[in-house]
């Protein structure tokens, strides 16, 4: 077998909310690409689909615990992440609450679990292991076609389109401090997705989507700023 420094070293993707679904889909697809895999899930007794693929991934699949609602988890993760060097850090967090909820009458409660899990936890954990993604590397997260505010023409699920539209922003604001640098950062819309939290009327597979968004975070390696991208590689406007 040839001994060239890509074997040798093959580059590594963090998933942050990797156990099922979406993360676990993109924890396969990277596999398959040769890539290594850190994979974070929350619950620290329950076996996932995660850790089967991991079982018949040849050690190239590491399992992390984190609760991304738990900013005190962070410290120790980087921690253990200290040593390893970081190609792709993904952000794959999103709940949602009753979609046809108008804003002005969804519970407060409610409200701050659907801002916090899927625009500031993200935010968290990107701010906390930034440093360990290599300086040409890229940092992403799942976003929405529905975050973006130009495009909605039809109301409803307004909690999670505003939540996701703050997790642009976030991010927006992110990459301008990180201006100098080379890095890659990506905002994903992937769709409407047959998920857990896309539900079953989703016009999508998860099979024949991850493929495309692992290609367009590929194709954007190498290429300083960010983009809000939909599965085709088009940018979605803000």
């Amino acid at each position: 077998m040839s001994s060239t420094g890509a074997e040798q070293h093959p580059s590594t993707a963090l998933i942050i909310g990797a156990s099922r679904g979406l993360g676990h889909a993109m924890a396969a697809e990277f596999l398959d690409r040769g890539w290594n895999v850190v994979g974070t899930v929350r619950d620290t007794t329950a076996r996932t689909p995660l850790h089967d693929l991991a079982d018949h991934a040849d050690g190239r699949i590491s399992i992390e615990h984190l609760d991304i609602n738990d900013p005190g988890q962070l410290p120790p993760l980087h921690e253990r992440l200290a040593h390893r060097r970081l190609d792709v850090l993904f952000v794959n967090a999103g709940t949602t609450n009753n979609e046809q909820t108008p804003v002005g009458s969804v519970a407060t409660a409610d409200f701050i679990d659907v801002m916090v899990t899927n625009a500031l936890s993200p935010m968290r954990a990107i701010e906390a292991l930034e440093d360990l993604v290599s300086p040409a590397g890229l940092i992403g997260a799942m976003s929405s076609g529905q975050g973006s505010i130009a495009n909605n023409t039809t109301g409803g699920r307004e909690v999670y389109r505003g939540s996701k539209a703050a997790l642009n922003m976030f991010l927006r604001s992110f990459a301008a401090r990180q201006s100098e640098t080379q890095r890659a950062f990506v905002l994903m819309a992937p769709g409407w997705i047959r998920t857990a939290l896309g539900g079953p009327d989703a016009p999508f597979t998860i099979e024949e989507t991850v493929p495309l968004l692992v290609d367009i975070l590929l194709s954007r390696l190498g290429t300083p700023g960010l983009a809000y991208l939909d599965r085709f590689g088009r940018t979605v406007p803000w």
